[in-house]
C-alpha cells in the first residue's frame, strides 16, 4: 500500500509518498484553509501514487478527528471533511506525535518540536501520548510565546536559547523521561 504524508505546519506544508526519494512543500501560514491546504497537497502529488493519506495536524486531534482550530493557520479545519477533499481514506495525528513517532528508540521519550510554535508528545513503552504543552503558562505568555518562532524573533537568539534551556529543563523535571528529542 502505497501511502501520501502530509505534515502541515505553520510555515509550510511537506509531502512526501512512498516509493518518491524527496518531499516536496509549499509556502502554509495564517491564510491556509483545509481547502486550500488540500488543493495545493493534490497540485503537487498529481502523478504520484497512493492509496492512503497520513497527515500530521498542528493542533489537537483526538480519535482521527481535528477537534480545535490550529493557532497559526486560518479557520475551518475542526469540520472538514478530509477523505472527501481527497477522495482517499486519511489518518490525523497531531503533528508532533507523528514527528515523535519517528525519532522513537524506546523506553520514555519527550518530543518537542520548535518551529513556528512548540510541539510536543510523550512516548512510553511505545504508546504515544500527544501533549500541548506550548500553550502552559510561563512568565508573561505561554511556552510557545517564548520559545517558538515569534519568540526568537521578538527576544534575538541569545534571550530564546536561555528560555529553550530553561523550558526544557522545567519539563524533565516534570516528567523525567529517559530522553528529549
Amino acid at each position: 500500500m502505497n501511502v501520501l504524508v502530509i505534515d502541515i505546519g505553520g510555515n509550510r506544508v511537506k509531502i512526501l509518498a512512498t516509493g518518491q526519494d524527496a518531499p516536496r512543500q509549499f509556502v502554509s501560514g495564517p491564510t491556509l484553509t483545509p481547502r486550500r491546504m488540500a488543493a495545493g497537497v493534490k497540485k503537487l502529488a498529481r502523478g504520484w501514487k497512493y492509496e492512503v493519506i497520513s497527515m500530521g495536524y498542528p493542533g489537537l486531534v483526538l480519535r482521527d478527528r481535528v477537534v480545535a482550530e490550529p493557532h497559526n493557520l486560518g479557520r475551518g479545519w475542526v469540520h472538514f471533511d478530509y477523505r472527501a477533499a481527497f477522495g482517499r481514506p486519511v489518518k490525523i495525528v497531531n503533528d508532533a506525535a507523528m514527528q515523535a513517532l519517528g525519532s522513537y528508540k524506546g523506553g520514555k521519550m519527550l518530543f518537542l518540536g520548535l518551529g513556528t510554535g512548540l510541539g510536543s508528545a510523550l512516548l512510553v513503552d511505545g504508546i504515544v501520548e500527544p501533549m500541548e504543552l506550548g500553550h502552559l503558562p510561563y512568565k508573561k505568555g505561554t511556552y510557545e510565546n517564548y520559545v517558538g518562532l515569534g519568540g526568537l524573533e521578538k527576544r534575538g537568539k541569545k534571550k530564546w536559547r536561555r528560555h529553550v534551556a530553561d523550558v526544557v529543563a522545567s519539563l524533565i523535571a516534570a516528567l523525567e523521561p529517559d530522553d528529549v528529542v
